[in-house]
């Protein structure tokens, strides 16, 4: 993006700004979970069409907030998967551009193939459609397989999640919440762990550490995005959440301090008279 001429705080804008649509898209994404994956196609190619063509920084964030809108409302719908790595990848390769503009592809591919999808077992007992419904249901387990049981089922599901009340959001802040709260309140905070920050910042973290700035896009979509999904999916139903979540914790911690220290240690020896430098050289040799 140097040819934008950027200065440090609107680069930093931003990195951060797609966070912030995350949250706006998150927000709005249960009540509209029917559409969200169309509504986040639309925000993401309109996103990734502003910052293709954007000629200064206020395209830029408004397409990065687009991009991050699309991104909260889809959450409720999908998991991430190792398919962002490809972008961490590419991001290396080709300039910011046509990185943007290989964006778009996915998403339109993606939006063209939800006319094509079929409606699942639970959306149309959820619609009456009985005889759809039936169909379904054979159409995923087998032409002689025995439905009865499975539809009885969705059934009573769907009927029970009909009649729960439609709460706000201040009626969550009750005592038989408390617990599940918590734990959403922990998971929320992990954000504040600064872990996209390494991800946008992954580049310039290891040109100042002295390796190439390849190296950092690379390595956070081949560690993060590959392989540490790979050991969540193998590990999640063995181990359980819980442990998963605690290594995660303190792996995060140990990273973020050995990071810390290495750059404070960087810094402080800018600030070591030359003589003391010379000391220590001369001593480790």
């Amino acid at each position: 993006m140097e040819d934008l001429g950027l200065s440090l705080s609107e680069y930093a804008v931003f990195g951060s700004i797609l966070t912030v649509g995350g949250m706006l898209g998150a927000a709005c994404s249960g009540k509209i979970a029917d559409l969200a994956m169309g509504i986040s196609e639309i925000f993401c190619i309109t996103g990734w069409f502003a910052i293709v063509f954007s000629k200064d920084a206020l395209w830029l964030d408004l397409g990065r907030l687009l991009v991050g809108c699309g991104s909260g409302v889809i959450c409720y719908v999908l998991m991430l998967c190792c398919g962002k790595a490809v972008m961490f990848i590419m991001g290396s390769l080709i300039n910011w551009r046509a990185s943007a503009l290989i964006g778009v592809i996915p998403c339109v591919l993606q939006l063209i193939g939800l006319f094509f999808i079929p409606e699942s077992p639970r959306w149309l007992a959820k619609t009456n459609e009985t005889k759809e419904f039936e169909a379904a249901l054979r159409r995923h387990s087998g032409e002689h397989a025995d439905i009865s049981q499975e539809a009885t089922d969705i059934r009573l599901y769907t009927e029970y999640i009909e009649q729960i009340p439609d709460e706000g959001l201040l009626n969550l802040f009750q005592k038989r919440y408390a617990y599940p709260l918590i734990v959403c309140a922990g998971l929320m905070f992990q954000q504040f762990g600064g872990l996209n920050g390494f991800s946008y910042y992954a580049s310039f973290i290891f040109e100042s550490a002295g390796f190439p700035s390849t190296v950092g896009s690379i390595g956070v979509a081949v560690l993060q995005q590959i392989f540490m999904a790979i050991i969540g999916v193998l590990f999640i139903d063995k181990s359980g959440r819980r442990p998963l979540l605690l290594m995660s914790a303190g792996g995060s911690c140990l990273g973020r301090v050995i990071t810390g220290l290495s750059f404070f240690l960087q810094e402080l020896s800018l600030f070591l008279p030359s003589w003391v430098l010379s000391e220590l050289y001369s001593s480790e040799s």
